[in-house]
């Protein structure tokens, strides 16, 4: 395995943790069903009652039958309790397991909503599968802070307070002796919390890590396979699965520590209660009827006490997985500083008036961990500087006209349009549409009336229908046929028996390069927008379908203004404008013939393009 691999992508994230959540941060997320809750708090206490009856009446039981005393309704009375006991604790089971799919399902959508509302510089420099561990694995835990105890461990408090009151009635001297043995225990529980809270956050972001290593192999599985990386690629999923590996038996040690305190405690008690009670019994200052009594309240106190043992452990847990939950709900969305400006672009001039960009540190630190350089001082936090990708960029385009950008790789073509969709902002200079700084209009409308196809042409998994939806969810299918004839993909559609509910499958791997090229531009086509930007959307055709395309684009393109990346001839020739960006700044502007007597960039790479010889 390459020194780069091992210094970046397999590269140990700092074992400190990261902040965890308070028990006061938690308890919303307990209780998004009052009613539930209280109808199992309800339970819990009445099961309290019918257990804390039961040694009361094996008392007056043990003292019937010693004194030759009829039972009468007793054994019944007994059996009955024991019965309901059961039937409450199962119903109250239950309602707590309904509970804990509520807490999963509530936290997961408020999840959810903030991570797909988050600044596209959080995405940037967050693991995708990273972020799905939080949505996954982290929710879960909290559904076990309600089924392992934490509601029950309310009636378990009032039995253990019952269970005390009744064996410090029977035998004051018994009870203080055993009481020392339970809190020398519950105090050695304690100590142990802090550490298991630290240890469970840890191993719940190394299966962070974990997803986010699988998630890249399984993504890009045809590369993979085709580079012949595959056992590569396994073995850095099995590393990171050993990462995983050492962080969960860290917490199974620690969690390990409770298991035999508590264990020990138990015994001790028993043993107390045995050894001394007996000699008591014998001497005759305790009966019979009444150490056994009191065993059964101390195991009455003993059960409680291991519920709520596993409380802590579970809340202790559960405060691990929520730190990493809270630090992306505590993420403010894309939208938390736009003006309430609704009002969309009507057409008018696109302007870039001395933009200047760089990426903020947060997401170049980000790409160089990915890229294993600098790993060292992103270590130590030190600072990481943050190039200029665009440098006073300044040109306009007029409404309803077309304007090209061209430019070596790198240029920072792509940038442009990230920062009119305000998928970042300006470092300097502002942008202009319809006569407004960007800034001052709200993201929704903003992008309501501009259209985007990316440079590689996503396609989501599901149907055609779903992907041409996505921006027009009231399109008809009438409308849905008609875009897609005009993209010339009527027969992706014609040929598949589902018809627009044909399956694109993961990414769209089901279609070509053309074809998911295609399918992208009639989804930005069918909204119909003020404002196309077009990012090397024909690199993927053939000449037939580009011809095709780019009447249709030429169609759509009247009285709107389009911006395109691209440097294919039939684009940039007759283009009204040509941008020409070298190394983030504007080289040049105008037509392709005035570029090619003035722009020796240009004329470059109109050469390499063919873009002279196909005139």
């Amino acid at each position: 395995m390459s020194m780069s691999e091992r210094r970046g992508f397999l590269r140990r994230p700092k074992q400190d943790g990261g902040p965890t959540a308070s028990v006061r941060e938690l308890l919303p997320y307990l209780f998004p069903k009052k009613g539930l809750l209280a109808g199992a708090l309800v339970l819990s206490v009445l099961g309290a009652v019918t257990s804390l009856v039961q040694p009361l009446l094996v008392q007056q039981i043990i003292t019937a039958v010693q004194d030759s005393e009829p039972l009468r309704w007793l054994p019944w009375v007994l059996v009955i309790l024991v019965l309901a006991d059961a039937a409450l604790g199962g119903f109250q089971h239950f309602l707590l397991q309904i509970l804990g799919e509520h807490v999963v399902l509530r936290t997961r959508t408020q999840l959810v909503a903030r991570l797909l509302h988050l600044p596209i510089a959080e995405f940037d420099q967050r693991r995708t599968g990273d972020l799905v561990s939080r949505v996954g694995s982290d929710t879960t835990l909290l559904r076990a802070v309600l089924t392992q105890g934490l509601v029950e461990s309310v009636g378990g408090l009032l039995t253990f307070v019952g269970a005390i009151v009744a064996m410090l009635v029977i035998d004051p001297a018994l009870f203080g002796l055993t009481l020392l043995v339970v809190v020398v225990a519950f105090a050695a529980v304690l100590v142990v919390m802090p550490m298991l809270t630290r240890a469970t956050r840890q191993a719940q972001e190394q299966v962070g890590h974990l997803t986010s290593a699988l998630e890249r192999a399984i993504s890009a599985v045809r590369t993979v396979r085709a580079s012949n990386a595959t056992d590569r690629e396994v073995a850095v999923v099995g590393e990171r699965s050993e990462a995983a590996f050492d962080a969960g038996v860290r917490v199974a040690r620690i969690s390990a520590l409770v298991v035999p305190i508590a264990g020990i405690a138990v015994q001790v008690a028993f043993l107390v209660v045995i050894g001394v009670g007996g000699l008591r019994v014998a001497t005759g200052d305790l009966s019979i009827a009444a150490l056994v009594g009191f065993l059964m309240f101390l195991s009455y106190m003993i059960f409680p006490l291991g519920q709520m043992i596993g409380a802590v452990t579970a809340v202790s847990t559960a405060l691990g997985a929520l730190g990493r939950i809270q630090e992306i709900v505590r993420l403010a969305p894309e939208d938390a500083g736009d003006l309430a400006v609704d009002e969309a672009p009507t057409g008018d001039a696109v302007a870039f008036e001395g933009v200047s960009f760089r990426y903020p540190e947060s997401v170049v630190r980000s790409r160089l961990e990915a890229d294993g350089a600098s790993a060292d001082a992103a270590d130590e936090d030190a600072p990481v500087e943050s190039p200029t990708v665009l440098h006073d960029v300044s040109f306009t385009v007029a409404p309803g006209t077309r304007t090209a950008i061209v430019g070596p790789s790198g240029a920072g073509k792509s940038t442009l349009f990230a920062l009119v969709e305000r998928f970042y902002d300006p470092t300097d200079g502002r942008i202009v549409v319809s006569g407004r700084d960007v800034r001052s209009v709200e993201r929704r409308a903003l992008r309501a009336g501009i259209g985007y196809v990316e440079q590689d042409a996503p396609v989501l998994a599901g149907t055609i229908r779903d992907n041409l939806l996505l921006a027009s969810p009231d399109a008809t299918d009438e409308r849905l046929l008609e875009v897609l004839g005009r993209v010339n993909l009527r027969e992706v559609v014609d040929r598949s028996p589902e018809g627009l509910d044909a399956v694109v499958g993961e990414r769209g791997v089901r279609l070509s390069g053309g074809e998911r090229q295609r399918l992208a531009i009639a989804r930005a086509l069918l909204s119909a927008p003020a404002v196309l930007l077009l990012d090397e959307s024909t690199s993927s055709l053939d000449g037939r379908n580009e011809a095709q395309l780019q009447g249709a684009i030429d169609e759509v393109a009247a009285g709107r203004t389009l911006l395109v990346i691209a440097h294919r001839l039939s684009t940039v020739v007759d283009a009204d404008q040509i941008v020409v960006l070298d190394q983030g700044r504007v080289a040049a502007t105008g037509t392709h013939a005035e570029l090619l007597a003035s722009s020796p960039l240009y004329r470059e790479l109109a050469e390499h393009q063919l873009l002279v010889a196909q005139r």
